[in-house]
């Protein structure tokens, strides 16, 4: 591609690896792409943040496509992952250490699979508190981190698809599309709930986003190596 390719708008299919934000993913393809042809200043964002340790699909815009940046994120997503039942954490992920935990002896199979009815379609839906959301111009893991009670609204969401694809001991693999919003991290600890038990996320890949799919992503190593 050329400077002016760039300039004009390319969408970018990233697959983003384990523990780099969203933004230094994009903070690196821009220094990359300026350097590759010198280019002084280009607009460069990402359309829908993933956490440092969610892994997959970064649909990153250049120069004028930055301008279809919320047309992308208003479109459904689709994730894989599991929960890990019998205890939580602050952040409902492995970004904390689990601080309480919960008998599973009880929990069946046909528990577990039951159990994702009452979390498909629009449903209310509390947004972690080690979240970048905002409240009163400050982020909310900012007041999470520094112990810090704060109220947090509830937000509708919806869930067209929850399946379970494995069940593995405490290990529970599945398969989520959903809408704009929507914290897989918050289904999670909701989902322990509704076990009567507790649960956290453990591992979660974001494999498309409306028609685009991680499949067709590359690495930012690639990505960058195809700049040369």
């Amino acid at each position: 591609m050329t400077t002016e390719d760039f300039q004009a708008g390319q969408v970018l299919l990233i697959d983003k690896p384990l523990t780099w934000t969203s933004f230094q993913a994009v903070n690196k393809l821009r220094w990359e792409i300026r350097q590759a042809y010198n280019i002084k200043k280009i607009k460069v964002g990402h359309a829908g943040t993933l956490d440092p340790l969610a892994t997959g699909l970064l649909i990153i815009c250049t120069g004028k496509m930055t301008k279809q940046i919320n047309t992308f994120q208003g479109q459904d997503k689709e994730y894989t992952g599991t929960f890990v039942l019998g205890g939580t954490t602050p952040s409902y992920d492995l970004e904390s250490e689990i601080d309480q935990t919960f008998p599973t002896e009880h929990i069946s199979e046909e528990l577990i699979r039951n159990s994702t009815k009452q979390f498909t379609g629009e449903i209310d839906q509390f947004p972690p508190v080690f979240s970048a959301l905002k409240k009163d111009g400050k982020r909310l893991y900012e007041y999470a981190r520094a112990g810090e009670a704060v109220e947090i609204a509830s937000r509708k969401v919806t869930i067209s698809t929850f399946e379970i694809t494995k069940i593995d001991g405490l290990n529970i693999e599945f398969r989520v599309v959903c809408s704009k919003g929507t914290y897989i991290r918050s289904l999670a600890h909701d989902f322990g709930k509704a076990l009567k038990s507790g649960a956290h996320l453990s591992v979660l890949r974001r494999t498309k986003i409306g028609d685009y799919d991680v499949k067709n992503g590359v690495s930012p190593e690639d990505f960058i190596d195809s700049l040369s």
